[in-house]
């Protein structure tokens, strides 16, 4: 039995099914259908009006589709409203961060904890009434170099710092799977290095669909990479074959050399 196990194929925990969003007569997702699997590493790119956005839109359910289908963990979610497939474990970071500039690090990640472990009645009590929670909030400042910024109002910290603490709220979500949109967007170049490390860190049971430009970011940490053009799949494959794709090139990195690496 064991041996039938140990070769069963690699469990699927978000699947699409012909994914279709039309605004008007345009077809912003044009029939979609994507599987990610349990632990993957999967990035999603394409050339500006691929699609990604209003993909994402439609995983985390700020839009409804036109047609077709979203599954988590095999049960469809394509109705459910945010919140709710958040509390299932579809969790997103934005392009811009979404904080709260008044709350520190610590206080941030205090909130997330506390709402996660469903704990809202306690939710401004001081954090050392709880040691669980306050164990997971060190464990999160430490695992996201956070800890030396803790108590630093979010409004000044660094925006690679904010990067960071968008992700680690996130992660404070319990996530089955992780939608890192552009996590480098608006990041200077000497801080890229230490968010690049940091996802390459992320538990290897949190599912993980990248949305990004930087390509070195795409190709250092992604195992798949499907390619949008026209709201449509163009291309899907482990990264070596994606980067010598002559059809990818041509529409995507090709573009990125026109503009002079203006991605990076």
């Amino acid at each position: 039995m064991s041996a039938v196990v140990s070769g069963a194929a690699p469990v699927v925990v978000l699947e699409t099914r012909s994914l279709v969003k039309r605004f008007g007569g345009l077809a912003a997702t044009n029939d979609v259908s994507l599987k990610v699997e349990r632990g993957a590493r999967h990035a999603l790119i394409g050339p500006n009006g691929a699609g990604k956005t209003t993909l994402i839109n439609l995983l985390t359910g700020v839009l409804e589709p036109t047609s077709g289908s979203i599954a988590l963990d095999g049960q469809d979610i394509t109705r459910l409203s945010v919140h709710e497939r958040v509390r299932r474990g579809m969790v997103r970071t934005f392009q811009i961060t979404q904080l709260f500039n008044g709350l520190t690090p610590l206080s941030s990640l205090a909130l997330a904890v506390t709402a996660q472990r469903g704990a809202g009645a306690g939710l401004w009590q001081p954090l050392g009434r709880d040691p669980a929670i306050a164990i997971e909030c060190e464990s999160l400042l430490a695992r996201f170099n956070l800890a030396d910024v803790m108590d630093q109002p979010v409004a000044s910290l660094a925006y690679g710092k904010r990067r960071l603490l968008e992700i680690a709220t996130a992660l404070a979500c319990r996530p089955r799977v992780l939608l890192l949109d552009e996590p480098v967007a608006g990041v200077p170049e000497g801080d890229r290095q230490e968010i690049f490390e940091t996802i390459n860190a992320l538990p290897a049971d949190v599912s993980v669909l990248l949305i990004e430009h930087d390509m070195d970011l795409v190709f250092n940490f992604a195992k798949t990479v499907t390619v949008l053009v026209n709201g449509a799949v163009f291309a899907e494959g482990d990264v070596e074959s994606i980067s010598n794709d002559p059809r990818v090139k041509a529409v995507y990195l090709g573009e990125d050399e026109a503009e002079g690496h203006a991605h990076g």
